[in-house]
């Protein structure tokens, strides 16, 4: 049985916004699922219906076996969320945070308290767990949010977008702690704008734009998909719309990224030396060049037509953590 599934999935909202219209998913037992889009796209108007925070307006969920409408409670007992704004107490301490969380769910309290005591260790906040969370940094919060989406040990563990806003070596360590959850047999669903952190975690990805599914697979099995590497043109100076149409003779001109031509090469490699006596021909002065390998990006661009907000940042991210020493 799919960990979680929906049938032709639907939420329109007053107005006749559209918000999802017709997702079907099948996410597998202990499987990480990443859920990429911009935006506006529908991801977290889905993760709300999965979550059972809001009901669907057309087609059918189930998550961990139980229907999110007919059997809400049960959803809710096998579940853990982290949404992109969590909403905690700035006046609690954490302890008492995952505490509260633990009677909440029924645990009886000696075993809340161990279990309290245990996340935050295993969250990296025993140094902070009688502080107030209102002088919590904002890694420490989503580290704390993760947390308290644990203490009641769910089967399947949303998480919206858990890194956005993040210094590197706090995006590091919430990676990491999702990689041992689901090494642990927690199936994770995993909202994020964030390229590489898609790449890096997902078994398989699902891209949504406008309320739709328009790619599926895994990250490998996309990037070959699109299949061609394509270059990335920084110029000396003006002459961007130029250089494209130049560019245009070699392979399908991509949409523009700070600033840079993009063009995806029919022949690879073997067809920069001709791109580059082109624009010289031309009279058009290159800053650098770099052909880059297909990427989720390319992907993304492939079925939708515009690159993804986070793309950059996700990728700068990525450079930071690569080039961090070990600890």
């Amino acid at each position: 049985m799919p960990a979680i599934e929906t049938r032709a999935l639907e939420r329109t909202f007053a107005g006749g916004i559209r918000a999802v219209a017709g997702v079907d998913l099948q996410v597998a037992e202990g499987e990480i699922y990443g859920f990429l889009g911009p935006n506006g796209a529908g991801k977290t108007t889905t993760v709300r219906m999965l979550t059972t925070l809001l009901r669907p307006t057309g087609g059918s969920a189930a998550v961990a076996g139980h229907d999110v409408v007919r059997e809400a409670a049960r959803v809710r007992r096998a579940i853990g969320v982290a949404l992109q704004e969590a909403a905690l107490d700035p006046l609690m301490t954490g302890r008492e945070l995952l505490r509260l969380q633990a009677t909440l769910h029924g645990i009886p309290r000696g075993e809340g308290r161990r279990r309290a005591d245990a996340l935050l260790e295993r969250v990296g906040l025993t140094g902070a767990t009688d502080r107030r969370i209102g002088t919590y940094s904002g890694g420490m919060r989503r580290r704390l949010d993760l947390a308290a989406a644990l203490v009641h040990e769910p089967r399947v563990l949303f998480l919206d977008e858990p890194t956005t806003g993040l210094d590197p070596v706090s995006r590091k360590a919430i990676w990491e702690e999702v990689a041992e959850l689901n090494a642990e047999g927690t199936t994770v669903f995993l909202t994020t704008q964030y390229l590489e952190e898609a790449d890096r975690l997902a078994y398989r990805v699902g891209i949504i734009d406008q309320g739709r599914i328009v790619a599926e697979g895994t990250p490998a099995s996309l990037k070959v998909e699109v299949g061609k590497p394509h270059l990335e043109l920084e110029l000396a100076g003006d002459g961007a719309e130029r250089a494209s149409a130049v560019c245009s003779r070699f392979g399908r001109p991509l949409p523009a990224r700070d600033g840079k031509v993009l063009v995806e090469l029919a022949g690879g490699a073997r067809d920069v030396p001709k791109v580059v006596r082109a624009l010289d021909e031309a009279g058009i002065l290159i800053a650098s060049l770099e052909l880059v390998q297909p990427t989720l990006d390319d992907v993304f661009v492939a079925k939708t037509g515009h690159h993804l907000e986070g793309a950059e940042q996700g990728q700068g991210a990525e450079e930071e953590l690569t080039a961090e020493p070990a600890a």
